[in-house]
């Protein structure tokens, strides 16, 4: 069995493109226009598609953590709650959302927090899931979102080797359409715990899996070193202002940025080649000017015996090679040369 996918009308393997998915989440802060606005940015980016997060508030946390204060300098309410809820667009804005996305041509899906989120974006009609690092243990969740049968990409921070296999497992039995990502669940994250590594290792774990990398890191150097380990699928946070109030937008990237990633992975994937080496045809100038051959040392008469003292190595690159010099010590040459002249296999005896 292959490892691909297909999110609408785009295959995703090990041969593909890189898959880039702008995470726009609750960086709109609440705000339908904010949220079409970055959709926009985001095609203009060039990537491939866009996230949003999907909750019920109400009854996604306790009693007790949705009334607890949440004061900091990030806070859009007085309580946790509150806060969330202010982040929260309502299923109207969804609606209007996907549709929009379809308008610009970007595929548009969510990650469901809860089984109400999930059912009402499989109502939606988008095409494929995310399922949150911290959910893999969510067992009710994980197995609605694999009976829909659709694309299922499940991030894996702060999840061991064999969390992920369980998870993975219990998808796999239901829904052979599945993408790991790599993640480190660290807002954000230090280079030092981000372990691009792993992907190698869920490459040889899962090889029916498309391996992908969601990052919390600062720019774009460490998703590009990702896609060149194999990931194929790439997910970064969005924005169009780092300095807005919200935890995500310092470690997101701008539409300058996202524009950049999606074509330095472009030219990774053109520079990766297939591994063949080969001499390309545009090579062949720098050869002749800057390769070395065998010459006349000095002026050699007709007759004359070849020793390592008539042999000079100079350029351009166009006669016999210095590792062929066994071809000549030792033989006659058979007319006169000048100094710099080239050997020639027809010249000597």
């Amino acid at each position: 069995m292959p490892r691909e996918l297909k999110i609408e009308n785009q295959i995703i393997n090990d041969d593909s493109g890189c898959f880039v998915i702008a995470e726009i989440g609750n960086n709109h802060q609440g705000k339908l226009e904010n949220a079409k606005n970055l959709i926009k940015l985001a095609k203009q980016s060039g990537v491939s598609a866009v996230k949003f997060q999907k909750r019920d508030n109400i009854n996604l946390f306790t009693e007790e953590m949705f009334n607890s204060p949440y004061t900091g300098s990030q806070s859009f309410g007085p309580t946790y709650g509150e806060h969330r809820m202010h982040l929260e667009l309502d299923e109207n804005d969804f609606k209007e959302l996907i549709q929009y996305s379809k308008e610009e041509k970007i595929i548009f899906f969510a990650t469901p927090f809860d089984i109400k989120s999930a059912e009402f974006l499989y109502k939606l009609g988008t095409p494929a899931f995310k399922i949150a690092s911290l959910d893999l243990n969510n067992l009710n969740l994980i197995k609605t979102v694999a009976e829909f049968n659709l694309p299922t990409i499940i991030s894996t921070g702060a999840a061991t080797l064999d969390q992920v296999k369980r998870t993975y497992e219990v998808i796999s039995s239901i829904n052979s359409q599945i993408a790991i990502m790599q993640c480190t669940s660290e807002y954000p994250a230090k280079s030092i715990h981000i372990n691009l590594n792993v992907i190698k290792k869920y490459r040889k774990e899962f090889p029916n899996a498309v391996i992908g990398y969601s990052g919390h890191d600062f720019g774009t150097s460490i998703p590009i070193a990702a896609f060149s380990m194999g990931a194929r699928i790439i997910e970064k946070h969005f924005t169009n202002d780092k300095t807005l109030k919200g935890t995500d937008h310092q470690f997101s990237l701008t539409p300058n940025e996202m524009g950049s990633l999606v074509k330095e992975i472009y030219e990774v994937k053109l520079a990766l080649g297939d591994g063949e080496k080969i001499i390309y045809p545009e090579e062949q100038l720098s050869k002749f000017k800057m390769g070395k051959k065998l010459v006349a040392s000095k002026k050699l008469s007709a007759g004359h015996i070849i020793t390592e003292n008539d042999i000079s190595i100079k350029s351009p690159g166009d006669g016999i090679s210095p590792f062929e010099i066994t071809k000549i010590l030792g033989k006659k040459i058979k007319k006169n040369l000048n100094k710099d002249s080239s050997f020639t296999v027809e010249n000597i005896e």
